[in-house]
């Protein structure tokens, strides 16, 4: 195992629980390495600080897996994998749709495993998480006895990794076309192949069940809908009509198989594909509930002036399809935007659109999302609700 010797005082962010060294940090050891090595960190005294994973080609540098000098074998993934099942038990109870694994929240950095019932979908983002993919799939396979094990491995963090995208069956049969999951007597469609991430926004979780709590009686406009799940938890809620907006013709119609398998009447929905900015900044109809759910506008820190004036503009235009003494649900999935920014910006939203509103709540990730303490860069989910 390689050796790798901070700078002398740099040792404080790891002794505290960050997951990240970065580059500049590390005085010796780092040039040894290739991408994906297990390497043993000290401080510049010799002390042993963690094991982790080496990319010497990115500015992490090294993935913290654990701070105790121990093996890191196949015993010691089906050790992190039981700690994550047992998390999802504690809080989720018997969900079969939840995400497994959280990379760094669950202290195997660069891991991602998503469950959809008996199909399981993995992402190996880092070099150092596709070294661990054979132990993880073995663990997975063990503790689940799922029907498929599917890998969806690519986006920006494995380009920067040096790694190519990859796809593919890794254990067991090729997933079905759709997969049907349930979450508090909803059923959704997912494309695991297809899909956005790995098919699903598991992270919404708590969004859909305060939509269904509100949507009762009222209009609901759903932008951004993808594959419709709040659209349905709106309807199922009692919503008397739900305007569903994608830029996807293929998500809205997993989104209209799923509204039916739900066993709601046809006529409650409009499915409308196109652009979203266009459709909010049209003569605005007016509605009870106005959901936001945006792809991410700030994909690098760089972004983050330009992305907050998105956030601030589809929000301005939302608030004004929002009737008298209605709801805006708005969020943020842009890991480089602090949810102070998220909150002033739309803050200055409504200011500029003339609606006066009220946080009535917030939340961000929920419990299988688990983030280290530590580890403020994890911390990517924002949702916000308003009344105007």
């Amino acid at each position: 195992m390689h050796e790798i010797v901070l700078r002398a005082g740099r040792e404080r962010p790891v002794r505290a629980g960050h997951p990240w060294i970065f580059s500049g940090a590390i005085e010796t050891g780092l040039d040894d390495a290739t991408p994906g090595d297990l390497v043993r960190v000290r401080a510049s005294d010799g002390a042993f600080l963690a094991i982790g994973y080496a990319n010497p080609a990115t500015t992490i540098a090294v993935r913290v897996l654990s701070c105790v000098d121990e093996d890191v074998d196949d015993a010691f993934v089906a050790r992190r994998i039981a700690a994550a099942l047992e998390l999802r038990r504690v809080t989720l109870g018997d969900a079969t749709a939840c995400r497994v694994v959280n990379g760094e929240g669950d202290r195997l950095p660069g891991v991602v495993v998503d469950r959809y019932g008996d199909v399981l979908v993995c992402q190996f983002l880092t070099a150092g998480g596709a070294r661990l993919a054979p132990a993880v799939v073995r663990a997975l396979d063990a503790a689940l006895a799922p029907r498929t094990i599917f890998e969806r491995s690519d986006g920006a963090v494995r380009r920067e990794e040096g790694l190519a995208g990859q796809t593919g069956v890794l254990a067991g049969a090729p997933p079905p076309e759709r997969v049907e999951i349930e979450e508090a007597g909803a059923r959704f469609l997912v494309d695991v192949v297809h899909g956005q991430k790995t098919g699903f926004f598991l992270d919404q979780r708590e969004s859909r069940a305060r939509v269904r709590a509100l949507a009762g009686a009222r209009r609901v406009l759903n932008a951004f809908a993808y594959t419709g799940a709040i659209s349905i938890s709106a309807a199922l809620g009692g919503a008397t009509d739900v305007v569903s907006i994608d830029s996807s013709r293929p998500a809205l119609e997993i989104a209209e198989a799923a509204w039916l398998r739900n066993g709601l009447a046809p006529e409650r929905a409009q499915w409308l594909c196109g652009n979203v900015f266009e459709y909010l900044r049209a003569e605005p109809d007016r509605f009870g509930l106005v959901v936001v759910d945006p792809p991410p506008f700030v994909r690098r820190r760089d972004d983050l002036a330009a992305g907050l004036r998105g956030y601030k503009d589809v929000n301005l235009q939302a608030l004004r399809h929002v009737e008298e003494g209605g709801f805006l649900l708005t969020c943020s999935c842009s890991q480089h935007v602090p949810r102070d920014a998220f909150r002033d910006a739309v803050g200055a939203a409504a200011a500029d659109a003339r609606r006066p509103a009220r946080i009535v709540a917030e939340w961000g990730h929920p419990p299988d999302h688990p983030v280290l303490l530590a580890h403020p860069e994890g911390r990517y989910f924002k949702a916000m609700l308003l009344q105007a």
